[in-house]
């Protein structure tokens, strides 16, 4: 990926899209299991918020290092608010065009901030599939952001070698004629 892309508007897309599925959710959903391992959708909420206020505070300057990618659970009823804030943030951040070729320290490294943008579309559209999946409500997800979401993944994210503690597993076979939702779930190493 070019490091002076600009991912914003699928960023923005992805969190359209978040927001969406962030209202379908009811407190009786919140204990269902997910296919990211080990995260109910309470947790899943928890991670997918706090992540795009970790992506706002590089916006802003920080260090990926210095917040944690996660939230305090708000009451069952507040997460499209939390989200709401969160995506405003996010957006106020990451504003300013000359950001996408800054240095900027992301989990992964110090790298421009275009590439910040496109690695956050990724997990946008993924955590979109996972939520999708754990709701099992026919959420009809968008095939265009999955489609960039799957390009950037097999940009960055090699298929072999994935090494302990980057919090994808191993590239999962699918389907020949798989749909792109499940070709980007399986790059991400997710049971599709």
């Amino acid at each position: 990926m070019n490091a002076v892309q600009d991912a914003r508007p699928q960023y923005l897309a992805a969190l359209g899209q978040l927001e969406k599925l962030f209202a379908a959710v009811t407190p009786a959903d919140l204990d269902r299991p997910t296919p990211c391992d080990d995260y109910t959708l309470r947790q899943l909420l928890n991670h997918v918020v706090g992540g795009i206020h970790r992506f706002a505070f590089m916006g802003e300057g920080g260090l990926a290092a210095d917040i944690l990618p996660g939230i305090e659970d708000p009451s069952d009823d507040g997460w499209p608010a939390a989200l709401a804030r969160a995506a405003a943030r996010a957006t106020a951040a990451w504003a300013d065009d000359a950001k996408l070729g800054r240095p900027t320290s992301a989990p992964w490294g110090e790298v421009p901030g275009g590439m910040v943008v496109g690695g956050y579309v990724m997990e946008a559209v993924t955590h979109s599939w996972d939520i999708a999946t754990a709701l099992d409500n026919g959420f009809a997800l968008d095939e265009g952001l999955a489609h960039t979401a799957l390009a950037i993944a097999q940009l960055v994210l090699p298929s072999e070698g994935r090494v302990e503690g980057v919090p994808f597993a191993a590239v999962r076979p699918v389907a020949e004629d798989a749909d792109v939702h499940a070709r980007l779930a399986a790059w991400m190493g997710r049971k599709a």
